[in-house]
């Protein structure tokens, strides 16, 4: 079954860095994005970034010059470096995988698998 572990959150003063990893099992050659979302108290979970299998990225604009994804094909992990952290970026931050299409024995196209989250607070 698929499996979507994070980790490296914690609590870190305004303008240090974090790498956040997200470890992935099942299904590894089934065609798929990687993304990362965010969701602080009270608030909808939102978009930060992703990456698909041709190693495109793209951000939401809060987060644009500051985090990078990439992603480690042969250990199966993705990664979000983070750095100038603002308190704003203050969340649990959870990893999606995303299947993109059906193929023999893969899940269905669109088809969403989410990680339990990892925390990261950030201090004024």
């Amino acid at each position: 079954q698929v499996q979507l572990v994070e980790s490296g959150g914690g609590s870190v003063q305004a303008g240090g860095s974090l790498r956040l990893s997200c470890a992935a099992s099942g299904y590894p050659t089934c065609r798929h994005a990687m993304s990362w979302y965010r969701q602080a108290p009270g608030k909808e979970r939102e978009f930060v970034s992703t990456i698909d299998p041709y190693g495109s990225t793209g951000y939401a604009d809060s987060v644009k010059g500051r985090f990078t994804i990439s992603q480690d094909n042969a250990k199966n992990t993705m990664y979000l470096q983070m750095n100038s952290l603002k308190p704003e970026d203050t969340a649990m931050y959870y990893c999606k995988k995303t299947f993109l299409a059906r193929g023999w024995g893969c899940p269905g196209n669109g088809l969403d698998y989410w990680g339990k989250g990892t925390l990261v607070t950030i201090s004024s």
